[in-house]
């Protein structure tokens, strides 16, 4: 099968356009035929070597984590899809591969794809949707009445996430620049701070939780724009202690993470807040809800650009460089 993959670790380094051999497949998993693989922050970010302690692969690596296509083949434990089912899922870590023609992925990571998407639109929604989904509902129970702030509110997690917790009940304030003020007014956020002429800091005041995406000064500014008992959940980073144990992580590993959170850990206990990194997981009930939102009509995917397969490193670059409203797809088949 064709499949482009990283050789080595480093910074802005293109994929290589390889032919590969199908991977085997394990009794619990389908073999999906790829028509449409969403692209991610993760991507090329793995491939620059980010996430070497918390996810060690082994090189050469096929990257991609979103999925929509045909199941092709099932394990002898894979009951719950047939042949021919139309299909989405962010695949499982350690069996990455959605740049190709063909992947592998656990039959409980799986779901239907939403009726009336496209096989792209389908590809764009798991990993950003599993990630606001287990943000907002799994960890922060977000209830109607709250104030929710979602940083970088038209990017692919944001366009999500504000959609998810309005549907939730929730007051959403998001930064953006004023190029993108009506898309995520259309999402149905209610505050909207121009990050190139405002500080949220200034801006926004007593808020229940926020979903932080950035760099380590905005985490900083976001503890101060929670109340007493909010929550900080960060998906950038740092990692903490928690997340050691959940990964089952070697003990100097742990002790790193330990670390690198220890400052944000204090000021947030000082200030009578939680902290929390979040390194969302593959998981295909949490899918089929998501499905259900998109076939109501309560959640719409975003899209940005749809390249073809020959461009994937294209694509990878259009997502490195920020640019992107709502997500990036590849179109493979």
């Amino acid at each position: 099968m064709k499949a482009f993959v990283a050789d080595r670790y480093e910074r802005k380094s293109a994929l290589r356009l390889a032919d590969m051999p199908v991977p085997e497949m394990r009794d619990d998993e389908v073999l999906i035929e790829v028509h449409a693989a969403g692209v991610n922050q993760l991507d090329f970010k793995l491939r620059d070597g980010e996430f070497k302690l918390i996810l060690p692969y082994r090189l050469p690596l096929i990257l991609g984590h979103d999925v929509a296509g045909v199941v092709v083949k099932a394990g002898p434990r894979a009951r719950k899809f047939k042949l021919g089912d139309e299909v989405y899922a962010r695949v499982d870590d350690f069996r990455i591969g959605s740049f190709a023609e063909f992947v592998p992925v656990k039959e409980s990571s799986l779901a239907l794809k939403p009726r009336g998407l496209t096989m792209e639109e389908a590809a764009s929604i798991p990993l950003v949707g599993l990630t606001a989904w287990q943000a907002l509902v799994e960890r922060a129970q977000l209830q109607q009445g709250q104030k929710v702030f979602i940083q970088a509110g038209s990017g692919g997690v944001g366009t999500f996430a504000i959609q998810l917790a309005k549907h939730l009940g929730a007051s959403v304030a998001t930064t953006t620049s004023a190029a993108n003020v009506a898309l995520v007014k259309s999402l149905g956020a209610d505050v909207v701070v121009d990050y190139k002429t405002q500080d949220f800091e200034e801006v926004l005041r007593g808020y229940d939780l926020v979903l932080n995406s950035q760099d380590g000064k905005t985490l900083d500014k976001s503890l101060r724009v929670l109340k007493r008992g909010g929550k900080l959940i960060s998906i950038s980073g740092p990692p903490d202690p928690e997340f050691g144990a959940q990964i089952n992580a070697p003990g100097f590993v742990r002790l790193v993470m330990r670390m690198l959170s220890a400052g944000v850990r204090r000021k947030a206990r000082r200030r009578g807040l939680g902290y929390a990194f979040l390194f969302m997981k593959a998981n295909g009930a949490q899918l089929h809800e998501i499905a259900r939102l998109i076939e109501e009509g309560t959640i719409r995917p975003v899209i940005d650009k749809v390249f073809p397969f020959e461009s994937t490193n294209e694509a990878l670059a259009y997502v490195e460089s920020g640019r992107a409203k709502g997500k990036v797809v590849i179109k493979v088949k």
